[in-house]
């Protein structure tokens, strides 16, 4: 419970951040929020880390939302199909290495200390 706590404490405080004219989403603010604190920190409290592992359960059920958006908006997304393809295609093509980039530095600097 309080790991849901801890979660739901983060996103408020993105959530006010965020009605200050902050240009991102309050969750996301949030969530770079933890971020920064769960480095700092150099370690997940158990209580965060007994929450997480119970909603990754139930990830899943988050895909639904985009499939039936998918489904009602397929004239549309049928229409610009070669736009949101090079999009798609473009932030792969970014993502991957940037991706395996990330991983090499961090397994480098674990390995160091």
């Amino acid at each position: 419970m309080l790991g849901l706590l801890m979660l739901i404490l983060f996103q408020f405080a993105g959530t006010l951040i965020a009605g200050l004219g902050v240009n991102l989403p309050g969750p996301v603010i949030g969530m770079l929020l933890l971020l920064a604190v769960l480095l700092l920190m150099r370690r997940v409290p158990e209580p965060l880390q007994i929450t997480s592992s119970h909603l990754l359960k139930y990830l899943p059920l988050m895909l639904i939302p985009p499939a039936v958006g998918i489904m009602s908006q397929w004239e549309v997304i049928t229409s610009s199909f070669v736009a949101i393809s090079v999009a798609l295609l473009g932030s792969l093509v970014i993502s991957i290495p940037l991706t395996a980039w990330i991983l090499q530095r961090l397994v480098t600097r674990r390995a160091e200390s």
